[in-house]
């Protein structure tokens, strides 16, 4: 019998449809796997077999029955624990909201919960989503599946791994600063940040409000852009979700795998690319170009001068956020509290204690750091100033758009480096998103495809951008590329990713 955990999301979806296999067999087949790889991997928090279980039998019989169902019923997902979920914990790799399980759905949980998507469980993330490579955590690291040495990418390094280790079929992201596409980069996985606003935020743990944006995890273009019609459009709980239909993200996808890019410019972004690459990322993604060509689309140079100030202004900005997001965590209402051991218990000494117990290094640093450039007297200097850098970021996206119908770069500067490389410098972990920064300072769509492998055989991916609202682009020239790709490897990316377990 084929290895159910090898096919891909859209193939599970048609031999579910089918009735060739039942989703409590595709369900077990992922539970029993995550029992194989998880000692290794770490890639979940909590693994929720009995209820994943309970929806997969539901599904079985509705089927049984005849009921109408949702393409993507039965097909098991894995869930970033950034995004909260009734019933099941919610700790955002935190501390302070260990044990804590919430009383709603975030939108897009029900979203998936009304598809009757068995959930396998949630996947381990830095702390708050601050970081680049989920090794800080309140719970132990992640480790990459193609070198369980190195990092799986930050901060949704736990639903990178576990679709990556074939623990999951899809998997649910967030993606503040690239931490959808830079894990997607490193673990040969492909990984979408949806327009802002084109997913709800209503149930993430903010973060950056300006910034968040949850998004696919998945092994193949064509299943990223099924999960992302499924948990896209407008939901009235959120402020900034877009009251627009989604474009035609399957129909693109579809259309793009057949090959055909003529009329496609695509633009090569100057400013993300040459110096601080690693040279293999910089020969893959020359060669991923080239079958673009192959394809039809036409090669043009773009230049955004404003993005050498992206990593800047974006680490003025999140820090900010942040600093104001997290002032709810003060021991009160939920999650940890921690009174002092000594000296009267009062409303701000519990605070202190609960906040000094509760949060790790970074989510300190990035909340001092976003404090002082809130504060009176450098208010305009920093987070003023970070803002004005912003609005000349929207601005080159939008005349590089006029010139190109999509932007492209490499996803992440190099590959994997070694768990604990760079845990004792922190500006030489955030160049890890010098690449994906520019697309949510400005909203905009982008995709990481996985392109091949770099000199020391571990994945990179390569970066399309689009504009605003025009997420079907990712989907064209992503699947165009995808496939390929796959025709020169004589199949997928992973298939080549050492057997775990």
């Amino acid at each position: 019998m084929t290895d159910l955990t090898r096919l891909s999301a859209a193939e599970l979806a048609e031999r579910l449809r089918a009735r060739e296999v039942t989703s409590t067999e595709v369900t077990q087949a992922y539970l029993d796997r995550i029992a194989v790889v998880e000692p290794a991997v770490h890639a979940y928090l909590h693994v929720s077999a009995e209820e994943a279980l309970a929806t997969a039998r539901d599904v079985d019989a509705r089927r049984a029955d005849g009921e109408d169902l949702h393409p993507l019923a039965g097909v098991p997902i894995a869930v970033k624990d950034v995004v909260v979920t009734q019933g099941m914990p919610s700790t955002a790799g935190s501390k302070i909201l260990e044990g804590w399980i919430p009383p709603y759905d975030a939108t897009l949980v029900e979203r998936i919960r009304a598809a009757r998507m068995p959930i396998l469980g949630k996947t381990n993330m830095d702390e708050f989503a601050m970081g680049s490579s989920t090794e800080h955590s309140a719970y132990g690291n992640t480790h990459n599946p193609w070198d369980l040495d190195r990092i799986p990418g930050g901060s949704g390094g736990g639903s990178a791994a576990a679709v990556a280790s074939f623990a999951a079929p899809l998997a649910i992201g967030t993606d503040t600063g690239g931490s959808i596409r830079q894990p997607g980069a490193v673990t040969g996985t492909v990984g979408v940040k949806p327009t802002y606003g084109g997913v709800s935020r209503y149930g993430l743990i903010a973060l950056a409000s300006s910034l968040d944006q949850a998004g696919p995890v998945t092994r193949t273009v064509l299943d990223s852009a099924l999960l992302h019609e499924l948990i896209g459009g407008h939901d009235p709980r959120d402020s900034t979700s877009i009251p627009e239909p989604l474009p035609d993200v399957v129909g693109a996808a579809r259309q793009g795998a057949l090959g055909d890019l003529s009329g496609v410019r695509v633009g090569v972004v100057e400013q993300l690319q040459g110096d601080g690459y690693q040279p293999g990322v910089q020969a893959r993604f020359e060669e991923s170009l080239a079958l673009l060509e192959e394809a039809g689309a036409e090669i043009v140079q773009v230049s955004c001068p404003h993005f050498e100030y992206a990593l800047a202004a974006y680490y003025l900005i999140l820090p900010a956020e942040a600093s104001s997001n997290l002032a709810k965590f003060d021991g009160m209402r939920f999650g940890l509290r921690v009174e002092p051991e000594e000296g009267p218990v009062t409303a701000e000494r519990v605070m202190a204690a609960t906040r000094g117990a509760g949060f790790g290094d970074e989510v300190k640093r990035r909340i001092i750091l976003g404090t002082y450039a809130l504060s009176a007297g450098y208010y305009d200097a920093y987070y003023g100033s970070a803002q004005k850098v912003r609005t000349l970021i929207q601005r080159d996206f939008e005349a590089a758009f006029e010139q190109a119908d999509v932007l492209v770069s490499p996803t992440a500067p190099t590959t994997a480096f070694k768990l604990g490389e760079k845990l004792d410098d922190p500006l030489a972990m955030y160049l890890n998103d010098v690449a994906t920064i520019p697309a949510n300072l400005a909203g905009v769509p982008g995709i990481s495809v996985p392109n091949g492998l770099s000199d020391d055989n571990l994945p990179v991916g390569f970066q399309v951008l689009a504009p605003a609202k025009a997420d079907d682009r990712l989907y064209r020239v992503g699947a165009a590329l995808e496939a390929a790709l796959e025709t020169r490897w004589g199949g997928p990316l992973l298939d080549r990713a050492p057997e775990l377990g």
